[in-house]
């Protein structure tokens, strides 16, 4: 007995070694072949021409050392200008022919958030697209507010062509900053033939997503960006910018609000429904002049009783009321009870986006089947 436990020991190994042998293939991981990044073009290569346009921006912001990706720009440091991001990432030359066009906002002010800021950035987005000679659009922004921007455009500027908004989530110096990739990767989708005809798009790590579902749901972190209930609708993956769906509402070629110069829009305000809110809030904005109110309610998108007696007063001096709901997923619908209340579903948009739509919408008409129409449309 002895030699049995050897003998068994030295078999047991045999058969495990032979097992697993076998077993090798199924469960290897195939390595991916490495592929080099695209070289400069040759001489005499015909590239796309992209506009690389700078509306500011954590993207185009520098911090004091490479670990400070929380407390930069401002007064303290040098902007990135846009030339800083050609010289810094030359590897763009290789996918575009890129023309540089500053649109930042004057240095003493924090962001470009103005109405102000969205018309001349509107205006001059319209010229791009009209211009033969471009093939695409880029523009970066500060990540607080790109979502709202990309969306205003997406409804005010007539172009079949790719206008891609993109922005990072630490200053171009950072230690692991994702800026130019990010940049990167929205040049790529701006020179894709694939990204035409699909709106006003938006593109930071790696995801694509519309302007109308995009929006920013973390603080610093990289992942911040996500498309409300939809989901992206493709990815610039390292070997190829990749879509697989259509955005479906109204953009851009399509949108009635397209191509207009809007010297101002209706005022519009948001009123955040929670346990207890008051009324005196809602008649405040009445007693400004508001032309719009967007609820942003609880559940499904309700206002609280002391909101809706509020509710009523503004609608009876001609406000219209748009419900949105704070869960920031999931449609508020066109209910037995709301179309009572004379309240106009607002989708499933976020406020902020829903307040957007309806200033537009207010350029045009009040009556209240045709702002649900546009709400059911856009």
């Amino acid at each position: 007995m002895k030699f049995l436990f050897p003998f068994r020991s030295s078999l047991c190994a045999c058969v495990t070694g032979f097992v697993l042998a076998l077993a090798g293939p199924a469960f290897a991981q195939e390595v991916p072949t490495y592929a080099p990044p695209p070289a400069m073009p040759e001489a005499g290569t015909k590239l796309p021409t992209v506009v690389l346009m700078s509306m500011g921006g954590t993207i185009a912001s520098r911090g004091g050392d490479r670990l400070n990706i929380t407390n930069y720009g401002g007064k303290d440091y040098p902007r990135v200008n846009p030339e800083d991001w050609v010289n810094d990432l030359p590897d763009i030359k290789g996918i575009a022919n890129i023309v540089l066009d500053d649109q930042r906002a004057p240095q003493d002010r924090v962001a470009t958030e103005t109405f102000e800021d969205w018309q001349r950035v509107a205006k001059k987005l319209n010229q791009w697209a009209a211009d033969p000679s471009v093939d695409g659009i880029v523009v970066t922004h500060g990540t607080n507010t790109m979502a709202e921007t990309a969306y205003y455009m997406n409804l005010v500027v007539k172009s079949a062509k790719p206008i891609v908004f993109v922005g990072s989530q630490r200053p171009w110096t950072a230690l692991s900053g994702d800026g130019p990739r990010n940049l990167y990767d929205a040049v790529r989708v701006a020179a894709s033939k694939d990204a035409w005809n699909k709106g006003v798009l938006h593109c930071m790590n790696q995801f694509i997503n519309p302007a109308r579902d995009v929006t920013k749901n973390i603080a610093y972190r990289v992942n911040t960006f996500v498309g409300v209930d939809v989901g992206a609708i493709g990815f610039a993956d390292p070997d190829q910018v990749k879509f697989y769906r259509e955005p479906v509402r109204r953009h851009t070629i399509g949108s009635e609000f397209a191509g207009a110069d809007y010297a101002a829009l209706p005022k519009v305000e948001v009123a955040y429904a929670y346990r207890d809110a008051p009324d005196y809030l809602i008649d405040a904005m009445v007693a400004k002049g508001v032309k719009g109110i967007v609820i942003e309610g609880t559940g499904a998108g309700s206002a609280t009783t002391g909101q809706s007696e509020a509710i009523k007063r503004a609608q009876a001096k001609g406000v219209v009321v748009v419900s949105t709901a704070r869960t920031l997923g999931g449609r508020v619908q066109d209910t037995k009870r709301r179309r009572e209340a004379n309240i106009v579903p607002g989708d499933n948009l976020v406020p902020e986006k829903a307040r957007i739509l309806l200033q537009l919408a207010l350029t045009k008409t009040s009556d209240l089947a045709e702002v649900t129409r546009i709400f059911n449309e856009y």
